[in-house]
């Protein structure tokens, strides 16, 4: 089979389209036929080392929709989606032709996803549904301010988030535009440079936000934090600009509030799947919104896809087989 593949650490020109033996499947291991494949900013930095856990050689990719090949005859012929923590990095990865993927990790995808959008939710809603439903435990009638409303993850959160009956308030540099995720569904908007805690209790009356998920971190963490209502949740899964950061410890206990670091590189591909299952209704019962494809790229254009995502795209950028 064709695959990407890097032995070294670097830019996406350390990736090499190279031709690797095909995955072999048995009684626990299902080979999956890779239709398509989004490339995250993590895959991006993968190759050039900067997560851990590695292993090289390696064929980097995390995110895939496909069908399955060989396996139990139950599942061969089945369209399938899927993700994992571990997939390209300790184990090879999606952006290839075929995976070795575990039986018990297959899950069907969307009926009325096209494979390049089922590829594109992985990441982006695994991470979203890991801060906002299993850690923050959001419920019908709460507020939920979302700082990156106009990001992958942020768009994530805001469906996730109205679709269990919450008030949505989008935090972002320049409001989202109308035909995203954050920009049908967010409640009310507050740009980075206005005073978020002041922005957020007045649009609350005063109550603060319940949940606030903060896909920036780092500079932004002490005013995510003080936009918490009494006992709100905060969730932080980035460290832009500092990965060291101050609050006042006396407010924070005074405000019993609560904070949850979530990555998604500790949920597994059998974890992974539990979230996928979960999804699956709200995208074919229209809850969810397919997600916006940038651009689409072949196998063999792989590195030049791996550059858009380095030089960031407002959109998902996809590979297909």
């Amino acid at each position: 089979m064709r695959a990407l593949q890097f032995k070294e650490f670097g830019d996406p020109s350390r990736l090499a389209l190279t031709d690797l033996p095909d995955p072999e499947g048995d009684e626990t291991t299902a080979v999956v036929r890779i239709v398509a494949a989004s490339v995250n900013p993590s895959d991006v930095k993968n190759v050039a080392g900067q997560m851990e856990g590695t292993v090289l050689p390696r064929v980097p990719g995390r995110d895939f929709s496909g069908v399955v090949e060989r396996g139990p005859e139950a599942w061969v012929g089945v369209e399938v989606w899927g993700t994992g923590g571990e997939i390209g990095f300790s184990l090879d990865g999606t952006h290839a032709e075929r995976i070795a993927f575990p039986v018990g990790a297959l899950v069907r995808k969307p009926r009325n996803l096209p494979h390049g959008a089922a590829a594109a939710v992985g990441v982006n809603f695994i991470i979203a549904w890991l801060g906002t439903v299993t850690y923050a435990g959001a419920q019908g009638g709460e507020t939920v301010a979302v700082v990156g409303a106009g990001g992958g993850v942020g768009g994530a959160v805001v469906q996730i988030a109205k679709s269990r009956g919450c008030r949505v308030i989008g935090v972002d540099v320049r409001p989202p535009p109308p035909e995203s995720p954050a920009g049908q569904l967010i409640d009310a908007f507050v740009p980075t440079t206005a005073d978020l805690r002041a922005e957020v209790m007045r649009l609350t009356q005063g109550r603060g936000a319940d949940v606030v998920f903060d896909t920036v971190g780092g500079v932004l963490f002490e005013p995510s934090l003080s936009a918490l209502g009494h006992r709100g949740r905060l969730v932080e899964i980035s460290g832009t600009g500092k990965r060291r950061v101050e609050f006042d410890v006396i407010d924070f206990y005074h405000n019993e509030s609560r904070i949850f670091g979530a990555d998604s590189r500790k949920v597994d591909a059998f974890a992974s799947a539990g979230i996928l299952l979960a999804l699956v209704p709200g995208f074919e019962g229209g809850r969810y919104i397919a997600p916006l494809i940038a651009e689409t790229h072949p196998l063999a254009d792989g590195i030049a896809a791996y550059r858009s995502v380095a030089n960031g795209t407002r959109g998902r950028v996809v590979i297909e087989t």
